[in-house]
């Protein structure tokens, strides 16, 4: 198959690359094979761009829940304590396996027409959530969430290399997977190190949350007298493997300096750590220490909306606002957050993240021909600070297009809504 876009302004991404330029593009197969002010070659499908469309690389959700899509509006204003054990715990505990794979397709759908192309998830039921992925056609690094709270027979670890076995690699090289301890205050020293070991061996990524919360200080400091970064630091994580950590939120100076230098980096999840007053991460800092630092939603049942574009200017503006310092983080840093940082979290960035001959084709068409998105006097400005999810017209991911003209073209809407309508009354009716 091979797709040729005409007339479009084409923003890279890659390094050094700022302003978009205009010209073609062409997809042969699964890849981008020419980028030029004129294409000429033959194809079976023609996008034409018509000076309208901004291509860029498909955005990069680097931390989701993505079956939590049903529980989404369902807790919103409550406190962390109350949402997580009055609402969430209560809700999930009645999801069944086919709930998963319903409530992981409607993430998926929110996210292709919001521009996300690839994302890092963690659940249970997470063999639903990859057949769910490979028929959607998205791209994912998965992995099986592991608590050792209490004492399960080794079911969760068994379920989690179970989901590396069958699915690393699959659905066309679309799926790659990590393991996935919870977080500090969930895994003790002794399984938590036996994870770490086995990642380490078997060279596979480790996805953890990390100082979401004030709570979590206060908890680790208690049983280990450290902090939670300074407690996977003494433990070999940052060494040892890939690592994404999410949230991130309450790190000191010490806690950065554990993380400077490790492969991987962090997912940056404002909405989420807005919504539930979590705090601000200290994402400049963590920047200038040379941490690469992504973007993530977290699952809808604490944002609200997995559109990462919202994502992007809360994370700018958060910062300006806590430097008191309108040029911090500036809108194509941001950017390169929500892309080839993501990537890089990802393990996925010799595939992804960056618009280049030679990468999968993973990127987005978004309409500038609207009020708000003229004039285009900077598009890295417009794309940060005024572009939402709706303006996406078109995603295409490893070459294959998912939406056109804003109509899915791998899932059927009409049946998805008929099924999340029962689904999500059933699961949370007298909660």
């Amino acid at each position: 198959m091979r797709i040729r876009i005409n007339d479009v302004f084409i923003l890279t991404m890659a390094e050094g690359d700022d302003c978009p330029v205009r010209g073609d593009i062409l997809i042969e197969g699964d890849t981008i094979t020419k980028l030029s002010p004129e294409i000429v070659e033959e194809a079976d499908e023609v996008i034409e761009g018509g000076g309208r469309f901004v291509a860029m690389p498909g955005l990069i959700n680097a931390h989701q829940h993505t079956p939590m899509s049903l529980l989404k509006g369902f807790s919103d204003d409550l406190k962390l304590m109350d949402w997580l054990e009055r609402k969430m715990l209560p809700a999930e505990a009645r999801m069944t396996p086919e709930d998963i794979y319903w409530g992981a397709k409607l993430s998926m759908a929110e996210m292709i027409k919001s521009g996300t192309t690839a994302f890092a998830d963690m659940y249970i039921h997470m063999n639903e959530i990859a057949t769910a992925i490979d028929e959607v056609g998205m791209r994912a690094s998965l992995t099986r969430g592991l608590v050792f709270l209490e004492d399960d027979g080794g079911k969760r670890l068994a379920e989690a290399l179970e989901l590396v076995d069958r699915w690393h690699g699959k659905a066309e090289g679309r799926i790659t997977t990590m393991l996935g301890p919870h977080a500090p205050y969930t895994c003790p020293p002794e399984p938590l190190s036996r994870v770490i070991g086995m990642a380490e061996e078997m060279k596979l990524p480790v996805h953890i949350h990390l100082a979401e919360t004030k709570e979590e200080i206060a908890k680790i400091r208690e049983q280990y007298n450290q902090t939670p970064a300074e407690y996977l630091y003494n433990l070999g994580l940052f060494e040892k493997a890939h690592v994404l950590l999410a949230h991130s939120v309450h790190l000191n100076r010490r806690d950065i300096g554990y993380l400077k230098g490790m492969r991987g980096g962090v997912s940056h999840n404002p909405v989420s750590n807005l919504k539930l007053g979590c705090g601000i991460a200290p994402v400049t800092e963590m920047i200038k220490q040379g941490i690469t630092v992504g973007l993530g939603t977290d699952g809808s049942g604490s944002a609200t909306t997995v559109d990462m574009f919202e994502e992007i200017k809360a994370a700018t503006w958060l910062q300006k606002l806590d430097y008191g310092d309108p040029t911090v983080l500036p809108a194509g840093q941001a950017l390169r957050m929500a892309t080839s940082e993501g990537a890089k979290l990802l393990n996925i960035a010799h595939q992804a993240g960056t618009l280049e001959v030679g990468k999968k084709a993973d990127l987005i068409l978004i309409d500038m021909n609207k009020p708000h998105l003229q004039p285009l006097h900077n598009a890295e400005s417009l794309l940060a600070y005024s572009v939402n999810g709706a303006d996406v017209d078109t995603t295409i991911v490893n070459g294959r297009v998912l939406m056109r003209n804003r109509k899915l073209t791998t899932i059927d809407e009409e049946e998805l809504m008929k099924q999340v309508s029962v689904r999500s009354r059933r699961i949370v009716d007298g909660i």
